[in-house]
């Protein structure tokens, strides 16, 4: 079986990554002007993509990632618990929808990933006394600059 790519409509679902996938029907679309360059294409044409994705009313994920997803994206989710992606770099609906799905993807996939824990290390002892004497060194070399008069 092929590697599905992240933000590709497959057997009816999105793919968000390995492990997790959102079924079609959770997503809404609605449809737009865009602005921008485009000609008489952009007066005519409703190209813009509005992709919503009701986070808060999603069976597929755990109230842990639920969380995390508020934390990491709150300004895209409004009161309601609706995640919104815009695409409007393309003249055309079908290539804006799909880069609004590669984006949802793209976004929930970064959200999901939990960061690793920092392991504290400690400074060796050498390069301490490497610094300490390299300050001495700078200290006395500006020592020996000055003039002391009587000498």
């Amino acid at each position: 079986m092929a590697a599905e790519i992240r933000g590709t409509v497959s057997n009816g679902r999105l793919v968000i990554n390995e492990r997790l996938s959102i079924p079609e029907e959770e997503l809404d679309f609605s449809f737009a002007r865009s602005g921008g360059p485009g000609g008489q294409n952009v007066n005519k044409v409703s190209t813009k993509v509005v992709l919503r994705f009701d986070l808060a009313g999603s069976p597929e994920l755990t109230d842990g990632q639920k969380e995390r997803i508020r934390a990491k994206l709150g300004n895209r989710i409004d009161g309601d618990g609706i995640l919104m992606v815009t695409a409007q770099e393309h003249r055309s609906q079908p290539l804006n929808r799909e880069a609004a799905l590669a984006r949802l993807a793209m976004l929930l996939d970064q959200a999901l990933k939990v960061p690793r824990k920092r392991v504290k290390t400690r400074v060796p002892k050498g390069a301490v006394e490497r610094r300490l004497e390299g300050k001495r060194s700078q200290s006395r070399k500006k020592v020996d600059r000055h003039w002391r008069g009587d000498e």
